[in-house]
């Protein structure tokens, strides 16, 4: 049985088998009803909102744990609406861009976007991603319960795998869910250098096509790089293996708290 309600002009439809909350922005009706039906197909709740400001009003609402947010919108483009997203959620965002310049379409990474794909996209490989970062979340919820938890201190940096949680000099940092899954697959493999594919292929589930595919890594590091390091630019803790990849110094003062 389906049962529908708006909130202003967001449109909200629970299904039964439900594998969570998406909120689908983009203001192309067609765009919002092909996503609607392919993600209640296999599971999903689905809001949809044709504008940022809707945007941001269901996020409050409803709370949802996934946006697939459009960049070209009115009142609020897609930019704005994550840049107002990250100041009081880390809630996973994958941003659908039509934009073709290469700067422009990673200045949603930049903002502190999960992921993101060009349109026209394959509405196939955008429920895979979804499920990659879902996954990634659900492991983040389900660890929490875990009592006893891995510390790493290494520097300033306190690091709680377990609980993801990071301290920088006694106080913590915020990071979004694919900072802090970058952040542990490095230091988990401390010493070992990860190419931009494979950091690819481990976190987002996918093998890049292209060279702007692994332009997601950079983006992330660099951002990751602005919280956890002193000085960003001479990075003690994620480093660059030129040619290569990056990799996280090896580890020798870890504990059991």
């Amino acid at each position: 049985m389906v049962e529908s309600s708006r909130c202003g002009g967001t449109a909200l439809r629970n299904l039964s088998g439900d594998k969570g909350t998406i909120l689908v922005v983009d203001d192309e009706a067609s765009i919002r009803r092909i996503l609607q039906t392919r993600l209640e197909m296999i599971g999903y709740r689905v809001v949809t909102a044709s504008d940022g400001e809707e945007a941001l009003s269901a996020f409050r609402l409803l709370t949802p744990d996934l946006i697939v947010l459009d960049v070209m919108m009115p009142k609020l483009d897609g930019y704005g609406v994550c840049q107002e997203l990250r100041k009081e959620s880390d809630v996973p965002i994958i941003m659908l861009t039509a934009l073709g310049d290469v700067a422009d379409r990673i200045t949603g990474l930049e903002l502190g976007a999960d992921d993101y794909m060009t349109k026209p996209f394959s509405p196939k490989e955008l429920e895979a991603r979804i499920a990659c970062v879902l996954k990634r979340r659900s492991h983040k919820t389900s660890i929490n319960t875990i009592p006893n938890s891995l510390v790493i201190h290494v520097g300033n940096l306190k690091i709680d795998i377990n609980k993801r949680q990071v301290h920088k000099n006694e106080q913590r940092i915020r990071l979004t869910g694919v900072e802090f899954s970058l952040l542990e697959l490095l230091v988990n493999h401390s010493g070992k250098i990860f190419s931009r594919a494979k950091i690819l292929q481990q976190l987002w589930g996918f093998v890049p096509e292209m060279n702007i595919d692994t332009r997601v890594v950079d983006v992330h590091i660099s951002r990751l790089r602005t919280k956890v390091e002193s000085d960003p630019n001479n990075p003690e803790f994620i480093i660059t293996a030129r040619g290569s990849g990056y990799f996280f110094p090896r580890i020798i003062d870890s504990e059991q708290e």
